[in-house]
């Protein structure tokens, strides 16, 4: 335990910059996907075809290594392998594989005759989505957005084997030193606090956006 406090003592500065750019790139992907998702998740919901197209495309998304991909990304985006757009692409393409899902699963679960009462009180379409649709839809979506939070947080981590910043430097840092714990056990706590903070907060806006769930739960 003094190891790590002295680690921490010699290299804080170091270690708040890897949390800090650990933080932006993870979570910027998924909120970058979550906004893609709720029109993609809404197309996906209402035509068939869309459907077969946009799950299958997402399932092979999300079957690809990350670290494939994030080699891959720089020809494609024309970046240098450096550039920490690689990893917000990646990120994002995985989060938004998985959210397109669970906004059309969410979508799903509302019952239709909620949504013929709405439409014969005199709510227009795009009211209607707004005000009664995708607020019932919510707690499966910000399921599926807890999901993805955390799997970021854990993917970025990856990103530092090609030299992008994030708490993953303190695990390669350890291991060039000859698997020298201080660093790799730092990052693993601060990995694992950041996905649980992430977590809880999502918890906190869902509970916020949908109180009749927890009514419904009483």
């Amino acid at each position: 335990m003094s190891d790590l406090w002295s680690y921490l003592a010699t290299n804080g500065g170091d270690v708040l910059t890897a949390l800090v750019q650990h933080i932006w790139l993870a979570l910027l992907p998924v909120a970058i996907a979550f906004v893609l998702s709720l029109p993609l998740g809404a197309l996906v919901h209402r035509y068939v075809p869309v459907r077969h197209i946009a799950l299958t495309t997402g399932s092979v998304v999300y079957t690809v290594p990350s670290l494939a991909l994030l080699l891959l990304l720089p020809g494609i985006l024309g970046t240098s392998v450096l550039d920490p757009l690689n990893v917000v692409v990646a990120l994002t393409l995985y989060s938004l594989a998985l959210l397109v899902r669970t906004t059309a699963d969410g979508l799903d679960a509302v019952d239709p005759t909620v949504l013929q009462a709405a439409t014969a009180m005199g709510y227009r379409p795009v009211r209607r989505w707004f005000a009664v649709q995708l607020p019932l839809a919510m707690p499966v979506i910000l399921t599926g957005l807890r999901v993805a939070t955390v799997a970021n947080v854990s993917m970025v981590s990856i990103a530092a084997l090609v030299g992008i910043g994030g708490l993953g430097q303190l695990f390669t840092r350890g291991f060039q030193l000859g698997f020298y714990l201080p660093p790799i056990v730092l990052g693993l706590v601060l990995s694992v606090t950041l996905a649980v903070i992430a977590d809880v907060l999502i918890v906190v806006l869902q509970r916020g956006l949908t109180p009749w769930s927890r009514a419904g739960a009483r």
